[in-house]
């Protein structure tokens, strides 16, 4: 794909695309996650939505069974959509460390 045709995309898309499009682009400037955090002893370390103690794999998890967002935003009425957009975008930049934590919480 050419920087052209990404344009062309990009503007097509509606705002909250495009936010999220930017959000995406933002992170993967940075090595900083916004919303996301990593602290050793909580949650068992995995990444988790910023000050809850709901692990990214947890949310993956659970739409993997079927969960839709407006479901999972039902279920956590304390998170916002935009905690999902980040969670997300986490879980897809990090394949490998979301399935670990998935098989390893499955063998608990």
């Amino acid at each position: 794909m050419t920087l052209k045709e990404l344009e062309r995309q990009l503007l097509a898309l509606n705002p909250a695309e495009k936010a999220q499009a930017i959000q995406l682009l933002v992170q993967s400037l940075s090595n900083t996650w916004q919303g996301i955090e990593k602290t050793p002893g909580v949650c068992g370390g995995d990444a988790r939505i910023t000050g809850t103690r709901i692990p990214i794999w947890s949310l993956v998890n659970y739409r993997r069974l079927g969960a839709t967002d407006a479901r999972i935003l039902q279920d956590f009425p304390h998170l916002s959509a935009a905690d999902l957009v980040n969670a997300w975008a986490y879980a897809d930049a990090h394949p490998e460390e979301i399935e670990a934590a998935i098989l390893r919480n499955e063998e608990d």
